[in-house]
């Protein structure tokens, strides 16, 4: 049904690397520790875990059908599927909401390159909590220094894309992966190292049942959402890419668990570290940021190597998984304008670039210098990611699972897991049933409850 002589990525692991550094972000080694820190640890995990089997999974695959079915960026992908439809608005949807959470999304990712410029220069040493709280206010809220840095992000993203999808995206997930993954590791042997630190070994590991109720489990439902990088077109972008031999339920299974993986990971590397020096699991989004920082110098004190080497890599890592979705996004917006208007690939690359260049730009001083124009209260910055985390992104990941659960042809769908009947597909009914019934049902939780609609 698509272009067969589109790009592709040239083997398993690269799909698999790909795939899961589109959902590897800073949602995995930031949001995830503190909803966790939220919602009594390791019982988030348990529930996080089952809303990843029920929920997560079976719209990556929706995903993944839609994207290799029809060999085309996501906006052409449902037009194809579903033509002279209004279905054909699902995929421009997503194609947005990539497109607006690439503008902001890269603010903060710019932010992570300060940090380890900060952390290169050993300016942490010897800083109170204080000097953290106020490090931070005056540089988010300056002018010019995180622009600097969000150009240097984007500009970075864009090298990647022109190269291509084979030896840009695919070349890059295969090393940026791999050194996340080692980073990771080094600093969870850190963290637990440290005297105290079983408490917050504990607190991750060791669940109490007590403490599940319904906003734990809305909280661990939209943390898998959004944690697989779900309802922004990147996925089924990527999936566009797969070769015809590609396994998606494997792909999917393979993503899922990298991806979980590296969220309790990161709970490995904060939380025992925070109980060992006596903060508290909930410090809540200022983490990565002010405590953080202040948890290093705390815990590596009287070993100052350690301190300024662990608070170097723990950036370093931030920005290398901020990079992994930058990449996705930013692919995402550039197919659509690469095939539904004809530009060149570095033309739409530049494109894109551009777009959200200005506003990133637009989002960064909307925290300082235009903080005073706000929205419904919100400024820019805050009002993107409410639009898109809290209004595009569930409405896309629901209508992706109703697509494929009631819309799209079964045979279609049995095609693709089966590879036109060349592999099994044990799970065909019940990745349907989910699609039909419990995803687009959680998802619906997810958005009222994310309005502020439903507290239960």
């Amino acid at each position: 049904m698509g272009n067969k002589n589109r790009s592709n990525f040239g083997s398993r692991v690269g799909i698999i690397l790909a795939s899961a550094g589109s959902a590897v972000g800073l949602g995995n080694i930031w949001r995830f520790p503190f909803e966790a820190g939220n919602h009594g640890g390791a019982t988030f995990i348990i529930v996080y875990i089952i809303c990843i089997l029920l929920l997560g999974l079976p719209v990556m695959i929706a995903e993944f059908i839609i994207g290799r079915s029809a060999l085309a960026n996501t906006a052409r992908a449902f037009q194809k599927l579903a033509p002279r439809t209004a279905w054909k608005w699902v995929g421009r949807i997503a194609v947005l909401t990539g497109c607006l959470i690439l503008g902001y999304y890269a603010v903060v990712a710019g932010w992570t390159l300060e940090y380890t410029m900060q952390a290169v220069l050993n300016n942490f040493d010897g800083k109170q909590s204080e000097h953290f709280i106020q490090s931070f206010n005056t540089f988010s809220t300056n002018s010019w220094r995180p622009i600097i840095w969000l150009f240097v992000f984007l500009l970075g993203t864009h090298f990647i894309i022109v190269k291509g999808v084979e030896k840009g995206i695919e070349r890059a997930s295969k090393i940026l992966m791999p050194a996340l993954f080692i980073l990771l590791v080094a600093l969870v042997i850190c963290s637990v190292s440290l005297p105290g630190s079983e408490k917050g070994v504990e607190f991750l590991l060791k669940p109490n049942l007590s403490k599940v109720n319904g906003n734990l489990i809305l909280a661990a439902m939209g943390q898998a959402f959004f944690s697989l990088s779900l309802g922004m077109g990147c996925l089924c972008t990527y999936a566009s890419y797969f070769g015809a031999k590609t396994n998606l339920t494997q792909t999917a299974l393979s993503v899922g668990v990298i991806d979980t993986f590296v969220a309790i990971l990161a709970g490995l590397m904060i939380f025992p570290a925070a109980f060992a020096v006596g903060i508290q699991p909930d410090a809540g989004p200022s983490l990565i940021f002010i405590t953080l920082p202040n948890v290093f110098q705390q815990a590596f004190g009287s070993y100052p190597i350690i301190a300024y080497i662990s608070s170097l890599l723990f950036y370093v890592l931030l920005a290398l998984a901020a990079l992994t979705s930058t990449i996705s996004l930013h692919e995402v917006v550039t197919a659509y304008l690469h095939e539904e208007f004809n530009f060149s690939r570095g033309k739409a690359a530049k494109v894109v670039t551009f777009v959200c260049l200005t506003i990133g730009l637009f989002s960064s001083l909307s925290l300082g210098a235009l903080k005073n124009i706000t929205l419904g209260g919100l400024n820019l910055f805050e009002g993107l990611d409410f639009l898109t985390a809290k209004i595009m992104l569930p409405l896309v990941g629901m209508f992706t699972a109703i697509f494929v659960g009631w819309y799209l042809d079964k045979k279609i769908s049995w095609s693709q897991l089966t590879n036109n009947n060349s592999i099994k597909a044990p799970l065909f009914k019940v990745v349907l049933f989910l699609l039909k019934f419990v995803a687009p049902l959680g998802i619906a939780l997810i958005f009222i409850h994310e309005l502020g609609l439903l507290n239960i």
